[in-house]
């Protein structure tokens, strides 16, 4: 499942930390976060969908990963995105 190209657009523009980023670790974290949102709404009604699944633990795992870089490098910057994604960390 990807995302709308409006949408990825949308959250780039939000998370971009200059005019021309699309990389950063706080653009990738918020696309990922979108993901697993569209994914655990998949799973509420498709719950065999067992392939998808750990797909689901790829994205986790990996946005794990970027925000214990994110909070090694920068903790301010690690706060931010924490606290506008809503995430429990």
């Amino acid at each position: 499942m990807s995302l709308a190209t409006d949408k990825k657009s949308e959250i780039v523009s939000k998370f971009a930390t200059h005019d021309h980023d699309t990389g950063s670790p706080e653009v990738q974290i918020a696309l990922l976060t979108e993901r697993i949102g569209m994914l655990t709404e998949h799973f509420k009604t498709h719950v065999k969908d067992h392939h998808s699944r750990r797909g689901l633990l790829r994205l986790v795992s990996k946005r794990r990963r970027l925000l214990d870089y994110l909070k090694r490098i920068s903790l301010d910057r690690y706060r931010k995105v924490v606290g506008a994604l809503s995430l429990r960390k």
